[in-house]
C-alpha cells in the first residue's frame, strides 16, 4: 500500500539555511531516505530543492535540519505535518540542546525569545546542568556544577557526541575557551552538565507521516571510527504504531526505559507548551540513564532532535512494514553506521551509503529489520 494523500507531490531534499556541515555520507544517505518517502507516498522524488524552481507540483519536504522561522516555512510551502518529515521551530536556539537547561542566574545574558519558563518546566527530567551564552556565565557554570563532580562540556550545534569535553578541574576550561567562535556562543550557546559514568543512551521519539502515528524506544550503539574514536553507531528501536501510550502499555521495557519514555513525554509536551509554533513531525529525544559522581543512579532526557539523524534510516524501515502490513503493531528496526572496509550486514540491510567519504573514511549506513 502507499499513502495516498501525496499522490502528486515532489519529494525534495532541503538544506536550510545555517545549516550545520553535512559530509558526503550524510548528503547521500538523505537523498536515499527522500527516494524510499516518494516510493511510500507514490510521489516523485525531485532531488535537492531549488528556490529558483517554479512551484507548481506541491512538495514534501525533508529538511537536512530543523527549518527557523515560522515565515521561512510558509515560505516554502509548510504550513503543517504533512509538509514534512522534521520540524519548524520559532527560534534557531530552539531547535539545539541549549534549551534543555536554564541559564545560572536571572542576569545571565541570552538571546532574545529566550524562554526560562521551558528550562523551569523539565528540570525535573534533564540531568543537573546549566546553558551559558558568554564567557562570564560558563565560568560561573563550571565551577556550580564541579562542586558535585566532573562537567561535561557540549557545544550545542555538534551532533553524535562530537566536539564534547569533560572537566575534573575548572583550569581546564580554559583550553576549551580557546577554540570557542563567541559569535556562536552568544547566538546559539554552550552546555555544561553534569557527567554521568557507565551510562546508556535511550532514544525515544515519535514519527507522524500522512495519517500514521509510530512511537518508539531503543538503545544508542557506540563504535569506533576509522581513527579509533567514539562515534555515533547506530539505534536499536522497538517500533509501536499509535502514539506514547501504546508504547508504554508494549510488555516488556524494564523500568529505566519506561522511565525514559516519561521523561521524554514530558519534554515533548512542555516544548508545545512554551514553544507554540513548534511543527514536527518527526520528534526524537535522547535519554541518559548513568550514576552521578555521589554514586546515584539517575535518567534525564539530554535533547531533542526535531529533524532527520541518525535513527531516521530505522524508522523509515518501520514506516515501509506498516504500510506492508495494516495488521502490523509492532516492529523492531536497527540502524547501523558501521566503519571501515566492508564490514559485514544482514542479508536483509537497506543500505543508505557505502563508500570513502572524505572527511570519515570508508563507512557504511544501513538499516534493517529484526528477524
Amino acid at each position: 500500500m502507499t499513502f495516498q494523500s501525496s499522490i502528486g507531490r515532489t519529494v525534495v531534499i532541503h538544506t536550510p539555511v545555517g545549516s550545520r556541515f553535512c559530509a558526503t555520507h550524510e548528503r547521500l544517505a538523505h537523498i536515499e531516505m527522500g527516494k524510499r518517502i516518494a516510493v511510500l507516498t507514490g510521489a516523485c522524488f525531485g532531488g535537492e530543492f531549488e528556490a529558483s524552481h517554479d512551484q507548481v507540483s506541491r512538495r514534501y519536504f525533508l529538511p537536512t535540519d530543523t527549518v527557523v522561522g515560522v515565515d521561512e516555512a510558509r515560505r516554502l510551502g509548510i504550513t503543517s505535518e504533512r509538509d514534512l518529515l522534521g520540524g519548524v521551530v520559532p527560534y534557531g536556539f530552539v531547535g539545539t540542546k541549549a534549551i534543555t537547561h536554564g541559564l545560572v542566574s536571572a542576569h545571565a545574558r541570552s538571546p532574545p525569545n529566550w524562554s526560562p519558563g521551558f528550562a523551569a518546566d523539565v528540570r525535573g527530567v534533564v540531568p543537573r546542568g546549566y546553558t551559558a551564552f558568554s564567557v562570564e556565565d560558563a565560568y560561573i557554570a563550571v565551577h556550580c556544577l564541579l562542586g558535585e563532580g566532573p562537567v561535561r562540556v557540549k557545544p550545542v550545534k555538534a551532533t553524535g557526541g562530537r566536539g564534547q569535553s569533560v572537566l575534573r578541574d575548572a583550569s581546564e576550561f580554559d583550553s576549551i575557551l580557546q577554540k570557542l567562535d563567541l559569535t556562536q556562543l552568544a547566538q546559539f550557546g554552550l552546555v555544561l552538565e553534569e557527567n554521568l559514568s557507565a551510562s546508556v543512551t535511550y532514544s525515544v521519539g515519535q514519527i507522524r507521516f500522512h495519517g500514521l502515528v509510530a512511537s518508539y524506544y531503543g538503545v544508542q550503539k557506540l563504535t569506533r571510527d576509522n581513527a579509533g574514536q567514539p562515534a555515533y553507531g547506530g539505534s536499536d528501536l522497538v517500533v509501536a504504531r499509535g502514539g506514547y501510550d501504546e508504547l508504554a502499555r508494549l510488555t516488556g521495557p524494564p523500568d529505566d526505559i519506561r522511565t525514559a519514555i516519561a521523561q521524554a513525554q514530558h519534554y515533548d509536551a512542555a516544548a508545545v507548551r512554551h514553544f507554540p509554533d513548534l511543527l514536527a513531525s518527526r520528534r526524537n529525544y535522547d535519554v541518559i540513564s548513568g550514576t552521578s559522581a555521589s554514586g546515584q543512579r539517575c535518567s534525564g532526557v539530554l535533547e531533542q532532535s526535531w529533524r532527520i539523524g541518525g535513527a531516521t534510516p530505522a524508522e523509515i524501515t518501520a514506516i515501509e512494514a506498516f504500510a506492508a502490513d495494516s495488521a502490523l503493531q509492532t516492529v523492531g528496526a536497527s540502524s547501523v553506521e558501521a566503519y571501515g572496509t566492508c564490514p559485514p550486514r544482514p542479508a536483509n540491510a537497506i543500505v543508505y551509503y557505502e563508500g570513502i567519504d572524505e572527511q570519515v573514511g570508508p563507512i557504511t549506513k544501513y538499516a534493517h529489520l529484526h528477524v
